[in-house]
């Protein structure tokens, strides 16, 4: 089984649930796995999941609308990855880094899995 990840790619974006969210707007940080078989055992490109494509289809998504809950952002990924790539499972982690859960110093992220 090989997994091609992309981690750590920092999106600007206006989601979220508060006004000042959608105004300003915030980075919001990715990490996906797409769990992809044995693609990519030839050492050809086209064979393979190209993790570049794979970031720009998570900025594409991300870049289309503004989402108020990460939960619908993250399904949205989720999905648009699993229709251009056909994994046989894909995890989509984002962080939202400059949150304040509870007042407290902290960052808060959601996963969504499909199989």
């Amino acid at each position: 089984m090989i997994t091609v990840e992309v981690r750590g790619l920092r999106l600007f974006g206006r989601h979220g649930v508060h006004a000042h969210e959608r105004e300003e707007g915030q980075d919001f940080v990715f990490d996906v796995a797409l769990d992809v078989g044995d693609r990519g055992m030839s050492d050809r490109l086209e064979d393979a999941v190209d993790y570049s494509a794979v970031a720009r289809t998570v900025q594409e998504v991300s870049d289309a609308r503004a989402y108020s809950l990460l939960e619908a952002l993250g399904a949205a990924v989720a999905d648009e990855l699993v229709a251009r790539f056909a994994p046989e499972r894909v995890v989509v982690r984002i962080e939202k880094p400059a949150v304040r859960p509870g007042g407290l110093d902290g960052t808060a992220s959601v996963s969504v899995s499909r199989p």
